[in-house]
Parts: structure tokens; C-alpha cells; sequence
């Protein structure tokens, strides 16, 4: 059987992705998601015990879970606010429909209970998928799709025309149409 730190490992992709989604570009600057995400793997394997679940649906919403908390602290910090229980709502939230908008990637309206089950498998590989992007094209898919930013206003974050994040979104696109073709049946 796998040690808690390895099937916690198989997620780090999935929770970087995930924390990126979550981060305000102003703060990526001092805070990296690989930093979040370490964080939280830590939490994890110092409370592996608690894992009450069996599935690796479970699996994943109680790192999500974690990750959501790490978030919410770290943004807290960051802003040297008090706790706001409706901001730490809402990050869940936030990740939650992150989640759920990644595992459905893939997923029709005619997919079948087996199809489904594979469902958590796929939103991994797919945050692999984005997580192996280049950095610009990343940022412009997460801003964009996941963050569902306007155009312009990706353009300004990023500090490039919105021809220019129109055609990151394209290649990255493109990228992940090509390689997600290889996961699927």
C-alpha cells in the first residue's frame, strides 16, 4: 500500500493548478502556488490519519479543502485583515467550481457512470497539461477561462496587447487540444 506522502504526491499538479486559479496576480509576486501547495501537502501528511474517505473523489476534495485553507490564511495574512469567514467561504468556493470546471473538461452530457469514474483522473492529467504550459500561455488561460477575465483586461494584467493574449490563448489552446487527445480512450 502507498505511504500517505505518495498518494498525496499524485494531486501537487492538480493543487497548483488550483491555487494558481486563486491567486490575485498582485500577490504572485510573494507568493508562489508551488509555496501554497507544499503548505498544504504538509498539513496533509501531518493530519494523513484523519483522512476519513475511501475514494479518490474524497481524496481530492479533502486536499481541496486544505488548499482552501492554506489560501485563505496566506491571503489573509497578506492583506493583515481579520478573519473573514465569507472570504474563506468564498475561496472554497472559488475552488470548488475551479475543481468541478477542470474534471468536467472532459466530461459530455452523455457520458456513461464508467466514463465518470475516470473524471478525477482526467482534471489531474488536464492540470498537469496546463501546469506543463509556458508560463505566459498558462497565465493567460487561467486569467481567462478560469478566472473568466476579459480579454483586455488579461491583456493589461499581463502587460501585452490583446492581440497578443488572443494568440497565447490560441497556442495554449491548441496545446492542450493536441495532448489531451492522448488521454482520452
Amino acid at each position: 500500500m502507498a505511504s500517505p506522502a505518495d498518494r498525496f504526491e499524485q494531486y501537487r499538479n492538480y493543487l497548483r493548478f488550483l491555487a494558481r486559479t486563486q491567486m490575485p496576480l498582485h500577490l504572485r509576486t510573494r507568493i508562489d502556488a508551488s509555496d501554497l501547495v507544499q503548505q498544504s501537502m504538509l498539513q496533509a501528511y501531518e493530519a494523513a490519519e484523519q483522512f476519513r474517505g475511501s475514494s479518490e473523489a474524497e481524496m481530492m476534495a479533502w486536499l481541496c479543502q486544505i488548499l482552501a485553507g492554506v489560501v485563505s490564511h496566506t491571503l489573509r495574512d497578506q492583506h493583515r485583515e481579520r478573519r473573514d469567514i465569507f472570504r474563506e467561504q468564498a475561496i472554497q468556493q472559488h475552488l470548488d467550481h475551479s475543481s468541478v470546471y477542470l474534471a468536467s473538461a472532459f466530461i459530455t452530457s452523455d457520458t456513461t457512470p464508467s466514463m465518470a469514474m475516470r473524471q478525477e483522473e482526467l482534471a489531474k492529467q488536464l492540470a498537469d497539461l496546463v501546469e506543463a504550459l509556458p508560463e505566459s500561455q498558462r497565465d493567460a488561460i487561467i486569467l481567462h477561462y478560469w478566472q473568466e477575465v476579459p480579454l483586455r483586461q488579461v491583456a493589461e494584467i499581463l502587460g501585452k496587447t490583446p492581440a497578443a493574449v488572443a494568440s497565447l490563448l490560441q497556442r495554449g489552446l491548441a496545446t492542450l487540444r493536441e495532448q489531451s487527445g492522448k488521454l482520452l480512450p
